[in-house]
């Protein structure tokens, strides 16, 4: 059994899983936006976890950025600035008093999906979160790629294509502006539209306009498929995975994933692509099942 723990802006879930990948627990909570807090919180979690289940637990947390091999300190977590610049995986290792596996939330994300979710049958496996922010993981042979720096599959944080910056009329040389996460996410799409149309709308809401034909919001999300199949081509014609699943919030609104599979056809290299654009089987809570499974060594 292990446990597994997510970390994200607003909660923090466990999850207890067995040998078979059964749920044996879950539980969510607040996320105190205090470093030391949230290091007391999982204490805690685990300390109960171990209680209830009469044993020591194997225990691994999934969490916004990563942790650079460098220094050790969590970068690239801007929806959780309390963690940046922090040791968050050897403080916590000392809180607990035993190995604790901490990993990006995209990466377990991934990682999930590729051992037994949707992407349990492909060889390489992209995770695609497309939420609030937009972010990648690439799994291969059941194993998570993070590279080097950590940076492996951080699609989101690449610059725009050269046609989108044209098609968009973008022209600001502020360089996180023209991050492909500038145009994907929820909340680029949310600025954008409101902006355009002076409204003051969710990104879920311009979604359910566009399911029911308004024009304004049809054009939007029009140019958003193109966009992301532009982005997704880039990926392909550098990895080729075998497999795509598509989890985040705005991922979730997307009844139209074979209508990208489409469009991303025109932009990959030879115009053709065989892989398959896949929905989660275990949606939002993917990411601390991916967690949980960074306590079995045996899948590394």
């Amino acid at each position: 059994m292990q446990i597994g723990v997510d970390v994200g802006a607003t909660k923090i879930e466990s999850v207890v899983l067995d040998e078979k990948g059964n749920e044996s627990h879950r539980e969510r909570t607040d996320c105190p936006k205090d470093y030391f807090q949230i290091i007391k919180t999982i204490k805690e979690i685990n300390k109960m976890l171990e209680k209830e289940f009469k044993k020591e637990l194997p225990i691994g947390v999934c969490h916004p950025g990563i942790h650079s091999p460098q220094t050790g300190l969590v970068k690239n977590a801007p929806n959780c600035y309390w963690l940046e610049k922090k040791p968050f995986q050897n403080d916590l290792r000392k809180e607990l008093g035993k190995e604790v596996f901490c990993e990006n939330d995209a990466n377990c994300f991934a990682l999930s999906e590729a051992l037994d979710g949707a992407g349990k049958h492909y060889k390489i496996v992209y995770g695609i979160i497309i939420g609030s922010g937009v972010g990648g993981g690439l799994v291969i042979d059941k194993k998570i790629v993070s590279g080097p720096n950590g940076v492996a599959g951080e699609w989101g944080h690449n610059q725009i294509n050269h046609l989108i910056s044209k098609k968009e009329n973008f022209e600001s040389t502020n360089l996180r502006e023209g991050e492909i996460e500038s145009f994907m996410s929820g909340l680029s799409l949310a600025k954008k539209f409101n902006k355009k149309f002076k409204k003051n709308i969710k990104t879920n809401e311009i979604f359910d306009l566009y399911r029911k034909h308004d024009l304004d919001a049809e054009n939007l999300i029009d140019n958003f498929k193109v966009n992301l199949a532009m982005s997704l081509s880039n990926i392909i014609n550098i990895l080729d995975p075998d497999c795509f699943v598509f989890g985040g919030g705005v991922s979730n609104e997307i009844d139209f994933l074979s209508e990208i599979e489409t469009i991303v056809r025109k932009f990959v290299t030879g115009r053709e692509y065989d892989g398959v654009f896949l929905k989660p089987k275990y949606g939002d809570a993917s990411g601390v099942r991916g967690a949980a499974r960074l306590g079995r060594k045996s899948i590394y």
